[in-house]
């Protein structure tokens, strides 16, 4: 069996969905790679070293697509690649079936089978194929360091002959694996860090981390059973908002990563509450791609709302894209692992299998 995959468009994607370390994984199942010519080669990885590890490297997308069994992607291809896909295909990556519901359907109707990892269940055997985790570990990095930059003040605590410089204040909405690794990035630079989320296990790990959690009073419980959040009711939102609203008056730099799977993002940070910030903040909001968790937000700009930045970027990973691509090109490796069958040597779609009933689109 083969496994193919193309060049994603790098306008958008930097990241890709096979490294060399992988190669050699994939040839111990029995399994050939197929790849595009210069795959990796704007992350300074030359064809050589796929090659030098098993790999093929194929002229276009066409050889590769019309060779392939499965297809592992990051986004879903373009129109003009996927009417090339044939029957019996299998197609997998992050395929947002919310966004792009029309064109998988009309897919699926051709008999191709297609694997979205963003739905993979929150279970001890889907962790090492979780990407969701992995990408948002490197993002939540990210918007400290990005944030942290465009500040114009001093992080930690500073004291000094002339005078003491006061650490930065943060605020982290969404205390979820992004949020949690803002967390801790922010505390390790000496801001002095405060979260809140709408899921009340989030305490103890804020807490863990050197956080302080920021608890509305009489709050329910809004986790899932899968473990995600789940949207708040409107006497919550309210609530929550006179607690930001005061907590704002203090906080120099917001990291917004509040999101509900299959959604838009919940508007969390409205423009009065932005209005009272003090002069110099930096709101940098994760969620941008999905709407955003500020009422400002527009993805891939910077606006100033009277001297307050509001920063939101469509890929914030695309800054990360080789740390980022080896650990999705493991996390793949993993669910290709499982979708294969080494005694047959095939490709074996079990619907009894959780993860794979999960992640198919239908």
């Amino acid at each position: 069996m083969i496994i193919g995959s193309i060049s994603e468009d790098r306008n958008i994607e930097k990241r890709v969905a096979v490294t060399p370390d992988t190669i050699k994984k994939y040839k111990t199942l029995g399994l050939d790679i197929k790849l595009i010519k210069n795959y990796g080669s704007h992350l300074g990885i030359s064809d050589k070293e796929y090659e030098d590890e098993g790999a093929s490297i194929l002229k276009n997308d066409d050889e590769v697509i019309a060779s392939s069994d499965a297809i592992i992607q990051l986004n879903i291809p373009s129109d003009e690649n996927l009417n090339k896909f044939k029957k019996d295909q299998i197609l997998i990556g992050v395929l947002n079936p919310y966004s792009n519901e029309t064109k998988l359907k009309e897919i699926i109707a051709k008999n191709i089978k297609c694997f979205s990892l963003e739905l993979l269940p929150r279970i001890t055997r889907a962790q090492s194929m979780d990407i969701l985790s992995s990408q948002a570990n490197l993002a939540g990095y990210k918007a400290v360091i990005e944030s942290f930059a465009f500040f114009q003040k001093a992080i930690p605590m500073m004291m000094t002959a002339a005078g003491t410089i006061s650490a930065a204040k943060v605020l982290v909405v969404g205390a979820g694996v992004a949020g949690l690794q803002a967390i801790a990035t922010a505390k390790r630079m000496g801001a002095i860090v405060y979260a809140t989320d709408v899921r009340l296990a989030s305490k103890e790990q804020v807490e863990s981390l050197g956080g302080k959690f920021l608890i509305v009073e009489d709050a329910e419980n809004l986790e899932t059973e899968g473990g995600y959040a789940k949207e708040a009711s409107d006497d919550f939102k309210k609530k929550q908002e006179e607690l930001l609203k005061e907590t704002l008056k203090k906080i120099d730099i917001v990291i917004c990563t509040a999101l509900i799977p299959g959604k838009k993002a919940p508007v969390i940070i409205k423009k009065d509450m932005i209005n009272i910030m003090q002069n110099g903040s930096v709101i940098y909001d994760l969620a941008a791609s999905q709407g955003g968790n500020s009422e400002l937000t527009k993805v891939d700009e910077i606006i100033d709302n009277n001297g307050i930045k509001i920063m939101g970027e469509a890929n914030i990973l695309n800054k990360l894209p080789i740390s980022a691509s080896n650990l999705y090109s493991k996390n793949m490796f993993n669910f290709v692992s499982n979708l294969f069958n080494k005694e047959s040597k095939n490709f074996e779609i079990n619907l009894e299998d959780e993860i794979i009933k999960k992640t198919m689109v239908k």
